[in-house]
C-alpha cells in the first residue's frame, strides 16, 4: 500500500489567497485530534515553554526540547505539514549555527522551520533556505525577545512592517507569520506579498490564522485577548479528576468484581493478520 504523503511547503505556498487554519501542537494525542479535525498545518511552537513546560516565557526552551516535541507530533499525525519553531539562541549566532539547528529539527521530523525577525533575520532565512530547508518567517511582535524591548504591544509602523515582509519574502521564506500587526497593515502586506500570511492577532485580512492550542481549548489561564476559546477542556478535565477522586474516597471505584469469576478482566482485541 502506498504511504500517505505529507503536505509540502510548496503546497502551502500555493494556498495564497485561500483561507486555512493552523494550530500549535506539542504531543501525540492532540496532534492526532487536530489532524482528524481537518487541520493539516501544525506548528510545534516554542510556546511549549509556557503552556507545556511551565516557564514564564519562551526563552528557556532548548533545541532538544523542540526536537523531542517535534517527534511526538510527527507520531500523532500522518498527513499534516509540521512547522517547527527555532528556539532563541539556535539561529542568532551565525548562518552555520542556524543551518545546524534547522537540520536537527528536520531530522526530528520537521517539514519546515520558523524563525523570528524581518530584515535583521533575512540572512539567516536565506542561509537555511539555501540549504534546502523550507522556512517560515515571523514578523510583528517577536515573543522570544519582546520582553526585552517594547513588550507585547501591537505593531503599527507601516513602513517597517512592509519592509520586513518584503525582506523575508526576498530571502526565500515560503510563508510569514504576522503577530499582533495592525490589521490594516496586515491586509496590505497580504495583498502585496506573493507568499501566504499567517495571522495571529492581526485581523481577518491574512491568508491563514494560527492559534495556540491551549488558548483555543481553554487549557491555559493567561490567553491573549485576541485568542478565542472554542472549548473548556481544563474545566472538563478538572471535573473528571474531581469525580475520580470522590469515587476513590467513597469506595465506589474500583467497582466490586463481577460474580462471574471466569469472565476475563481484560479483553485483548485481535490484530489484523493474527
Amino acid at each position: 500500500m502506498a504511504s500517505i504523503r505529507r503536505l509540502t511547503a510548496a503546497a502551502i505556498r500555493a494556498r495564497k489567497h485561500s483561507r486555512f487554519a493552523v494550530v500549535t501542537a506539542y504531543d501525540t494525542p492532540f496532534a492526532r485530534c487536530a489532524e482528524e479535525a481537518g487541520i493539516d498545518v501544525l506548528l510545534v511552537g516554542d510556546s511549549l515553554g509556557m503552556v507545556v513546560l511551565g516557564y514564564d516565557s519562551t526563552a528557556p526552551v532548548e533545541l532538544d526540547d523542540m526536537c523531542r516535541h517535534t517527534g511526538a507530533v510527527m507520531r500523532g499525525s500522518s498527513r499534516a505539514h509540521v512547522i517547527v519553531d527555532m528556539p532563541l539562541g539556535s539561529y542568532q549566532p551565525s548562518d552555520e549555527a542556524a543551518i545546524r539547528a534547522a537540520v536537527a529539527l528536520v531530522k526530528a521530523g520537521a517539514g519546515s522551520v520558523k524563525l523570528e525577525g524581518g530584515r535583521s533575520t533575512a540572512a539567516r532565512i536565506a542561509a537555511i533556505a539555501g540549504a534546502g530547508i523550507p522556512v517560515v518567517a515571523h514578523i510583528g511582535v517577536l515573543p522570544q525577545t519582546a520582553a526585552l524591548g517594547a513588550g507585547f504591544r501591537r505593531k503599527t509602523d507601516r513602513s517597517a512592517l512592509v519592509a520586513d515582509g518584503h525582506a523575508v519574502e526576498a530571502a526565500g521564506a515560503y510563508a510569514v507569520v504576522l503577530e499582533m500587526v495592525d490589521p490594516d497593515v496586515a491586509s496590505e502586506l497580504t495583498a502585496e506579498l506573493s507568499i501566504p500570511t499567517i495571522g495571529i492577532g492581526s485581523g481577518a485580512g491574512c491568508d491563514a490564522q494560527v492559534l495556540v492550542m491551549h488558548d483555543l481549548l481553554g487549557l491555559y489561564p493567561n490567553a491573549p485577548p485576541f485568542a478565542k476559546r472554542y472549548g473548556e477542556i481544563a474545566r472538563a478535565a478538572t471535573d473528571a479528576f474531581r469525580a475520580y477522586a470522590n469515587e476513590v474516597r467513597e469506595g465506589t471505584f474500583p467497582p466490586a468484581p463481577a460474580r462471574d469469576s471466569d469472565a476475563p478482566v481484560y479483553a485483548i482485541s485481535s490484530q489484523p493478520g493474527s
